[in-house]
């Protein structure tokens, strides 16, 4: 959940009322929030860099940190926070956001060359805002708190805000070659191209793990106004040139996104929240965006549906029995203003809860505004008795046994790279049903495994200095691909168990294979028997020749037993022969 830190006395002002700790705590719990802590900037500073640096110029005043829900962007600032519990405690109305329509417009025109990176943008103006110290400082805070949330650290959205009154309309979103950008980025007094802005902001401290993002494009998205200046480099950073201060008075507030559903849940976002602070409160200027197919649509929308639920449901989902105009009443103090109609409440959603997607966000309300603490304790009107789930519970009586054969448990990584399950195994990739990970950070996690065998084989390198013999097993998941399946891909629950000697010891792993077998009492399958397991003759580049066989249940291959190849140890750095049993244990639950 997201921290926000307000000043406890800033905020009381706001809220037009003193609390003292605990009754504040109080009215956030009643809310749905949890005041995480009560400190100054001194404390903050000392815990995290020590008495030295907290000594400079650090403020005593007391400061609030709330843990706000993920979902509510709404709250992630002191105005909306503000705005939401005096709503909350029936002191104002849930304020109406309407649009002001201006003699021209301003344009932002998307340029087709930006689907090569960032393909869509969204734009609005506040106009005749009246900064302090503390909404402007409030301002910045919301972006920076949106950007780590919903906007996944400006991968979806890139949210840019600028003087109005330095720039000229219409606007151009466009993505150009590095070399070709050329501009003065924010607090910077020297002009730099894309590529020297890229290199001197490797080392920034916030703004490098941004960088990724676009660096290896051929081309960066970038914002200009009628004379060529730059707006912006998003998702990395403002221009110098329309910078914002407490004397700006006009704000142009452009997003740019990889996902327009998100873009436009982060401008309605601010633009409800701030525009509070506009002469005429409340109020947004809309922009007209020119998409590259030439359509026009119109931001922000300030969209506000209606839902309706059924009274009698709602009481029963929560266990409470209230009158249609106290549930009204209910969500209404939460923001959402509702109305009877019948047997039915009608519910509007603001563009500020863009969290309310379905009737059980309604219900999720109701039940804070009443008071989860007020919901008397019930038993369910009919009982379920639970129990584990089937492979789960022979998974764990595996375990154990597996355990009392004489072999360690391992638990490795679930992901993999791509050479240890293929070429460290004498396989192609192509022909393995493996999932890949579409981004994969690190070499070493590049596929979902397929097999248990790399995973024990590496904890056997990082344990080779243990005497020997090693005997690990581990039962666990691996995810196979698969066109049948709903999401594409299954998982099969595997037992797998190396024993590593001076010599292979092949009768080892047979003889926790015979083990297995007789504790699931399947017996060994002799002539035309029709039940049991058998071995049968297999080639398996990953195993000696002739030292391979597949594990059958039943006349269907369910696994495989084997000394493993010499160029396999090679390649895992084992020094040692290796036999290995490895099958799956779905058929016996």
């Amino acid at each position: 959940m997201p921290t926000i830190g307000v000043k406890r006395d800033l905020l009381f002002d706001a809220l037009g009322k003193k609390y003292t700790d605990d009754e504040f705590q109080e009215l956030c719990f009643a809310f749905g929030l949890e005041l995480d802590e009560v400190t100054t900037e001194k404390q903050m500073l000392t815990k995290e860099q020590g008495e030295v640096a907290a000594a400079a110029n650090a403020s005593e005043e007391i400061i609030y940190r709330i843990d706000i829900p993920a979902n509510r962007y709404d709250l992630l600032c002191l105005e909306g926070l503000v705005t939401g519990l005096l709503v909350f405690q029936g002191k104002v109305k849930p304020p109406k956001f309407e649009f002001v329509e201006p003699s021209k417009r301003q344009l932002l025109k998307i340029a087709p060359s930006t689907a090569q990176i960032r393909p869509h943008a969204v734009a609005a103006v506040l106009r005749n805002v009246s900064f302090t110290q503390e909404s402007y400082n409030s301002f910045i805070d919301l972006q920076d708190k949106l950007h780590q949330n919903i906007c996944r650290k400006r991968t979806l959205v890139a949210i840019g805000t600028h003087d109005l009154d330095t720039l000229e309309g219409p606007f151009s979103y466009e993505a150009v070659s590095p070399e070709q950008i050329k501009f003065k980025p924010l607090n910077q007094k020297n002009e730099m191209t894309g590529v020297q802005l890229m290199d001197f902001y490797a080392t920034h401290s916030q703004l490098k793990q941004y960088l990724p993002i676009i660096r290896d494009s051929p081309v960066y998205p970038v914002i200009y106004d009628s004379k060529r200046v730059v707006l912006s480099l998003p998702p990395i950073i403002n221009g110098d040139h329309s910078k914002i201060s407490l004397k700006t008075k006009n704000v142009f507030i452009e997003c740019t996104a990889t996902d327009l559903t998100k873009a436009k849940v982060v401008l309605d976002t601010i633009v409800c929240l701030f525009s509070q602070h506009c002469d005429q409160k409340f109020t947004v200027e809309p922009c007209d965006v020119v998409k590259p197919d030439g359509s026009i649509a119109s931001y922000p929308e300030l969209a506000v549906r209606e839902e309706k639920i059924l009274v009698k449901r709602a009481n029963e989902y929560i266990g409470i029995n209230e009158s249609p105009e106290k549930l009204a009443d209910m969500l209404t103090r939460m923001y959402l203003e509702a109305k009877v109609q019948g047997d039915f409440l009608t519910v509007k959603i603001p563009p500020t809860r863009h969290d309310v997607i379905h009737a059980c966000d309604i219900y999720e309300d109701i039940a804070i505004a009443y008071g989860y603490n007020n919901i008397k304790k019930s038993l369910p009107a009919f009982m379920q008795i639970a129990k584990q789930f089937p492979l789960n519970k022979l998974t764990e009586q595996l375990r154990e046994q597996v355990a009392q054969a004489g072999f360690t448990e391992a638990l490795t990584f679930t992901l993999c790279s791509r050479d240890d399950i293929a070429r460290k195994l004498n396989k192609s990739i192509d022909s393995m049903s493996a999932v890949h990970i579409g981004n994969p950070k690190t070499l070493e996690f590049q596929v979902v495994r397929t097999t248990l065998l790399p995973g024990l084989l590496k904890t056997l390198v990082a344990n080779r200095k243990m005497p020997l013999p090693l005997k690990l097993f581990e039962i666990s998941d691996v995810v196979l691909a698969d066109e049948k399946s709903e999401v594409g891909a299954r998982n099969e629950r595997r037992l797998c168990a190396v024993n590593c000697n001076k010599t292979a010891g092949f009768e080892v792993v047979h003889g926790l294979l015979d083990r297995v077998m007789q504790l699931l009492s399947v017996p060994w399958k002799t002539g035309n028997a029709a039940k049991g397991y058998s071995l049968q003759a297999a080639d398996d580049r990953s195993y000696f020749p002739g030292r391979c066989a597949n594990v059958m249940y039943d006349n269907v291959v369910i696994g495989k037993i084997g000394v493993l190849h010499p160029t396999v140890l090679q390649a895992f750095e084992l020094t040692t022969p290796c036999s290995v049993v490895e099958f799956t244990i779905e058929p016996f639950v």
